[in-house]
């Protein structure tokens, strides 16, 4: 007896209005997806391409800054990492990805 009644109440009264209103209430997400993919997602893979290019050009001699903020002079590559001359006679093993920006020639004296 109450069960009947209470799925007449909730039973839609036409189902074309009732699609529009489920595709209106999830236009809102789609519109916040879309904005933060441009606004976040898309730049981060743009600087990640950059990073990996750049420490796929790295060549002996190459002046760098790590991310703990070592200044120095490539002296080896390996494949995962690299030998930095910190001071003469000073040579330190970071890893590839540790190096955040080759620096212009000269800048280290």
């Amino acid at each position: 007896m109450f069960i009947s009644s209470a799925f007449a109440q909730a039973a839609p009264a036409a189902a074309g209005g009732d699609m529009q209103s489920s595709f209106m209430s999830l236009l809102p997400l789609v519109l916040m997806f879309v904005v933060l993919y441009f606004v976040m997602i898309r730049p981060q893979m743009k600087r990640q391409k950059e990073h990996r290019s750049m420490i796929e050009a790295l060549a002996k001699g190459d002046e760098v800054a790590t991310a703990g903020g070592l200044l120095g002079r490539v002296t080896r590559l390996g494949d995962q990492y690299l030998g930095v001359e910190v001071a003469p006679g000073v040579e330190v093993q970071v890893q590839r990805t540790a190096v955040v920006q080759v620096l212009p020639k000269g800048s280290i004296k």
